[in-house]
């Protein structure tokens, strides 16, 4: 019975420390691995598959010139990809396998606020900063309460800052003052920008003629057009992503509604020309990250790199991504160690990060106080027209 009761001891005794070991294993962070992890979440196919893609494109660059450098604290960068299928739920998914399974020290993405919200709740609680460079909406990084998202990060500026920068260039630089909005009621990224638009914009004395609304995937606007013609508007603003805008602008240009277009960086796919048609993107402006018309050296050097790499010409999501890859590898590095707690401090510490698409500072809320772009579309093909600092 002594000896029975000496093997079950042993045996207990055994299985705990495989037990204490297996744990161990299981919840070992990055400092014990030979790379470093990195997870992306990106709209890889679906309806917004050309931002995922571009921004994947650019942050693979990225990390490809990192590692032949060096890599970061002498170890390789290694890039776990995964699509989100630009569904929200999938996208939150993904920020779980990503976490848990995958054992990411950050995870780089979604590309849409909509997704990036949705993949953020995974990321809080498995303490894996989150950090993406389009995410507009204002409350990506800061819950309704106003707490911050201890986690979550953004490279991009919000659609507060894009809303009221559109509505002051309508007023002051055009100098139009009667307005039409057509804004997606389905999109927190389009509702956004329309609230900050509309509260500047009648600030300044603007007025705001009609207000009309329509739902991602829709096909035909005419009818909602022709409502608004019938207001007689100076300008359109409508801000939303290049598939309906593209639809919207081509149908509003058939019914003899020429006056400028306005919107911000959902524009921004070489898909909208393909869709609206080159003659109708005329007097079209909006707020972006980038213009490819920039010719300072470090941005001349990223557009050749990414040709060669590529063959095609680099666009803003490109650029956004390929900041993001390095803003990712600079916060590893300045916290010394590839753990996500200590990285998630270093990128809440950034100061003056330079980019491609400009210079940045993380403010208290996890978003970047840095430069906006406007652009103005003529045949098709957008054209750098002024740069406003914050």
């Amino acid at each position: 019975m002594k000896k029975r009761f000496c093997l079950l001891m042993t045996l207990l005794f055994t299985f705990t420390l495989f037990t204490g070991c297996t744990q161990k294993s299981t919840q070992a962070s990055s400092t014990d691995s030979e790379t470093i992890k990195v997870g992306l979440n990106y709209e890889l196919s679906g309806n917004v598959a050309t931002y995922g893609q571009g921004l994947s494109n650019g942050i693979e660059l990225a990390i490809e010139e990192i590692n032949k450098n060096g890599g970061v604290l002498g170890k390789q960068i290694e890039v776990v990809k995964i699509d989100n299928k630009s569904d929200n739920a999938e996208a939150a998914n993904v920020s779980t396998r990503l976490a848990t399974r995958d054992k990411v020290v950050a995870i780089l993405g979604p590309a849409t606020s909509g997704n990036t919200k949705a993949a953020s709740p995974a990321a809080v609680q498995n303490k894996v900063p989150l950090i993406s460079a389009s995410a507009t909406a204002d409350d990506v990084t800061v819950d309704a309460n106003g707490k911050v998202r201890e986690y979550i990060f953004k490279t991009c500026f919000s659609d507060s800052f894009q809303g009221v920068t559109m509505a002051n260039f309508a007023f002051h630089d055009l100098s139009l003052k009667n307005a039409a909005v057509l804004f997606d009621n389905t999109s927190d990224y389009s509702k956004g920008l329309t609230k900050n638009f509309k509260e500047t914009y009648t600030a300044l004395g603007g007025k705001i003629l009609a207000e009309e609304a329509y739902q991602a995937k829709d096909t035909d606007y005419k009818a909602v057009l022709t409502k608004i013609k019938a207001t007689n508007p100076e300008v359109l603003y409508v801000p939303g992503y290049y598939e309906e805008v593209g639809l919207i602008v081509r149908q509003a240009r058939e019914l003899g509604l020429t006056v400028p277009v306005l919107g911000a960086d959902g524009y921004d796919s070489p898909k909208l020309a393909e869709i609206a048609g080159k003659e109708a993107l005329n007097k079209v402006y909006y707020t972006n990250h980038y213009s490819s018309m920039d010719n300072a050296p470090d941005v001349v050097k990223f557009k050749t790199a990414f040709n060669a790499k590529y063959g095609k010409e680099a666009d803003a999501f490109h650029a956004l991504g390929y900041d993001l890859g390095y803003f990712f590898a600079d916060a590893v590095t300045r916290a010394g160690v590839a753990d996500s707690v200590k990285v998630k401090e270093a990128l809440a510490a950034t100061k003056d990060f330079k980019g491609i698409t400009g210079t940045l500072s993380i403010d208290e809320n996890h978003n970047p106080v840095k430069a906006v772009t406007i652009l103005e579309v003529k045949n098709g093909e957008p054209t750098f027209l002024k740069k406003l600092e914050p």
